[in-house]
């Protein structure tokens, strides 16, 4: 399996992996897709990165800036991330996270933040401390992971092709 950055010819791939992906998920609003085809439009899409095998993707993951209390100041959100459906739990997911927050790093980035089980990305270092909030959500589902200083606390939001 090979991991790296997008490419022009991999936007309908990712778009339909995606669709396929958060489709039958019950907490999916279905505008995944179509989320990660704004922030590449934006320039929102900082890191874009796609697992694949024998030409055939099997995974995608996307980071794109986030702003606490108002600031954009080092901190992106983890996500969409999408991995086919008999392909999961055998790591790929995982590896496109651990290589997206290595190249966070190598950008100086503070830290990652992301919405999700925190069962499922525990694995993967982030924590729900409670310091941050996204809109109504139950905390324990607004997580984080330190690249470099401290754990950030407020108001989380994502960038603006998530909508609102």
């Amino acid at each position: 399996m090979l991991i790296r950055p997008e490419t022009a010819a991999d936007a309908d791939a990712i778009h339909d992996l995606t669709l396929i992906v958060f489709g039958p998920m019950p907490f999916s609003d279905g505008t995944e897709a179509d989320i990660i085809r704004r922030l590449r439009a934006a320039g929102d899409l900082t890191i874009s990165l796609v697992a694949e095998e024998e030409g055939e993707t099997l995974g995608h993951v996307a980071f794109s800036p986030v702003t606490i209390d108002g600031l954009h100041d080092g901190w992106f959100g983890l996500g969409p991330i999408s991995v086919r459906l008999e392909r999961q739990r055998q790591g790929i997911g995982k590896a496109l996270i651990a290589q997206g927050l290595d190249l966070l790093k190598e950008r100086g980035a503070k830290g990652c933040v992301l919405i999700g089980d925190p069962e499922v990305y525990s694995r993967a270092g982030f924590v729900s401390d409670g310091l941050l909030r996204y809109k109504d959500l139950d905390r324990r589902y607004v997580q984080s992971l330190v690249l470099r200083d401290i754990a950030p606390s407020g108001a989380l939001e994502f960038a603006a092709a998530f909508g609102g």
